[in-house]
């Protein structure tokens, strides 16, 4: 592996032999030990992935090496270089403010040593490159879709979707084992985490139902006569339709809540009630002409956002993403 071929460089040149420029093969010289940079490459792989997996009774399994010896040799790592990288929470391992930024490097030196080993050994860099996306696991399908659509037509870049609870989706972020969050929740920084959150979009928010229900595009009171279906109480939508209804002294029958949206998707689809919807999450149906747009509600969004956070090595796919993005819903 590439890693070995790393660690090996080094401890060549210590000990008189180097790799010369023109051809792949060691020949002698000497350096002054004094040159050489402190950090140990064998020591920053145990280190790395220790760090992706969060475990380290699983990354010794995977590195097939006793867990006492990957302990010792992250411990290593630490006391070379005067910082400490992670800290113990019960049974879990957390990344320290510098441990995450020494992740972030190791990705980048890793990725980049994938790349020289396909060079090496096939005469061209690795093929593909890499994009990993969180999404709120609550939020439209159809929303994300659109989201990846520009990366559908580049067989270049691999993409992978993770959907998550909105807690574990900004400590994997923060983490590095996402390069994007996209949620439908504002994010806001702390002093442990500079969050970078970007709107980029607002879907209006509508009342739809199955076509034939002979309800007026105003709101009346013959909407009292429907079953309601909503977003639970957690969410914006629901606070901002419950503010609605205040403001019009309406009550409505509600016969089912859900969180997620493509439950409420598949509620109003297959039920004769009502639902409070974004116009995404049912596209497909409202032009296909199975479900019908009554009433557009005023001033009642769902926004989503693209939430990530400071790194050395941006990915640049991500910042494609984003531009793509913010045109398309501009």
């Amino acid at each position: 592996m590439l890693i070995s071929l790393l660690f090996l460089m080094m401890r060549g040149v210590s000990h008189g032999f180097c790799f010369n420029k023109n051809r792949l093969k060691l020949t002698n010289c000497f350096i002054n030990e004094n040159v050489l940079s402190r950090l140990n490459y064998h020591h920053l792989a145990y280190f790395w992935h220790v760090a992706k997996l969060g475990n380290l009774t699983k990354a010794a399994e995977q590195l097939h090496v006793s867990q006492s010896a990957l302990s010792s040799q992250i411990s290593q790592l630490e006391h070379t270089m005067g910082v400490q990288l992670f800290l113990r929470q019960g049974r879990k391992l957390v990344l320290t403010e510098i441990g995450q930024t020494t992740f972030s490097y190791a990705e980048e030196i890793f990725r980049k040593g994938s790349e020289l080993e396909s060079l090496l050994q096939h005469g061209e860099p690795a093929e593909k490159r890499a994009v990993r996306i969180g999404m709120l696991a609550t939020m439209s399908r159809n929303f994300i879709e659109s989201f990846v659509e520009p990366l559908i037509q580049q067989p270049n870049i691999k993409y992978s979707l993770h959907a998550r609870g909105q807690a574990r989706l900004l400590t994997e972020l923060a983490n590095h084992q996402l390069d994007i969050a996209l949620s439908n929740i504002d994010v806001g920084g702390n002093d442990n985490n500079l969050w970078h959150c970007q709107l980029l979009a607002r879907q209006p928010v509508a009342i739809i139902g199955h076509p034939g229900l002979g309800l007026a595009p105003a709101f009346s009171h013959d909407y009292a006569q429907q079953n309601w279906i909503l977003p639970d109480e957690d969410s914006p939508i629901r606070s901002a339709f419950d503010g609605f209804c205040a403001l019009h002294q309406f009550k409505p029958r509600i016969v089912a809540e859900a969180d997620d949206m493509a439950m409420l998707r598949l509620l109003t689809r297959d039920s004769n009630a009502i639902a409070v919807i974004p116009e995404v999450v049912v596209k497909d149906e409202l032009q296909s002409g199975k479900l019908k747009r009554y009433l557009v509600l005023p001033n009642i969004y769902e926004n989503f956002y693209a939430v990530t956070v400071q790194r050395h090595f941006p990915n640049q796919i991500v910042g494609d993403l984003l531009l793509d993005a913010l045109k398309t819903h501009r």
